[in-house]
């Protein structure tokens, strides 16, 4: 199967998109609709990663203990029994606390509140215990670590993304959209009903708010690039280590395999930041026929990539176009699914 079907797929589907698969350091697929090259997206999900791989180079510089309680470093979040909490229960999604209110429309309606929903996250009761099992972290998992790593290193978290990522990679990529950039966003547009995301993110206030888990605005090829580098385990084109080997390692090592996440109530591969391949048949970002060594993260199926080290493969999926949470989970599978077949 050639490329044809994969950008078939992306026409299908509408809107503006931008497709980019790396093979090596050449690119297989380069194609831009309605937008280009320049072009920013908002990138949800995809965006938690980048916080992920922030907290684990702390803890490889000797700042952090992934299993020390949180509370020890932010002794407000020890509150309504979340004492024994830890950073990694929240990287592995098993922190028991996916929602900071009670209700995930409760944490999406606050999420460009960047101080009140930090509060929130210090002040939320536990759904289940901590480390008992796979709940999907929606938002709070990026207000938990980012307020976890200011407590930390002293930096906000876009402060050290800016600093330790998009500056030494010279990534076309902010946490929070600056004014000046506006202009080169891509703009949501619904796609199968889904009116209300579109409708909130594209506000000016979400657009420039901190949000560790869901803000990240980004190119096509910058995202490459950043996912170019992971595979070759932290160095980049130029041979630069920018991340300790340990640092990617540790984010893509397995925590949940094959359990069913108690939020999105299917099978998951977790690592301690990254969503995993592997679990055919299952829809999912990475397709259902992917290896299991492949990693990424697909955002709320507008965006998606993955990095296969079995293929040398990189895959960028950004989308304008937001859909409802199924219908658009299975078409971000079968592009996964198209891209493979193309790859081979």
């Amino acid at each position: 199967m050639s490329w044809d079907r994969v950008i078939e797929l992306a026409e299908r589907r509408g809107g503006a998109y931008a497709l980019l698969a790396l093979r090596g350091d050449e690119a297989a697929l380069e194609r831009y609709s309605g937008c280009g090259p320049d072009s920013l997206f908002f990138a949800f999900s995809v965006t938690k990663p980048f916080t992920a791989l922030a907290i684990h180079l702390l803890v490889e510089r000797g700042q952090l203990d992934l299993d020390q309680p949180i509370a020890h470093y932010w002794p407000e979040y020890a509150i309504n029994g979340k004492d024994t909490i830890t950073a990694r229960h929240v990287l592995t999604h098993r922190a028991g606390v996916p929602f900071s209110s009670i209700h995930p429309a409760g944490d999406m309606a606050l999420m460009a509140a960047t101080r009140c929903s930090t509060r929130l996250a210090e002040r939320a009761k536990p759904r289940y215990p901590a480390g008992s099992r796979p709940a999907y972290h929606v938002v709070s998992f990026g207000f938990i670590l980012g307020e976890l790593l200011r407590r930390v290193d002293g930096r906000a978290i876009e402060q050290f993304m800016a600093e330790e990522f998009f500056g030494p990679l010279r990534l076309d990529a902010y946490l929070a959209l600056p004014p000046d950039q506006a202009g080169r966003v891509v703009r949501l547009h619904s796609l199968g009903g889904n009116i209300l995301t579109p409708t909130y993110v594209n506000r000016a206030a979400t657009r420039r708010a901190v949000i560790p888990a869901a803000s990240l605005h980004v190119t096509a090829q910058s995202l490459a690039k950043f996912y170019r580098m992971l595979l070759r385990g932290g160095v980049d084109a130029q041979g630069r280590r920018l991340l300790a080997e340990g640092v990617v390692a540790a984010a893509r090592e397995v925590s949940c395999d094959g359990e069913v996440d108690a939020i999105l109530g299917q099978p998951q591969r977790y690592g301690q930041g990254f969503q995993l391949g592997g679990l055919p048949g299952v829809p999912r970002g990475v397709g259902t026929r992917s290896h299991r060594l492949a990693f990424g993260h697909n955002g709320s199926s507008v965006c998606n990539v993955w990095a296969d080290p079995t293929r040398d493969l990189v895959w960028v999926h950004l989308t304008g176009t937001c859909p409802q949470i199924w219908p658009g989970l299975m078409m971000t599978a079968v592009m996964s699914d198209a891209v493979l077949d193309a790859a081979r």
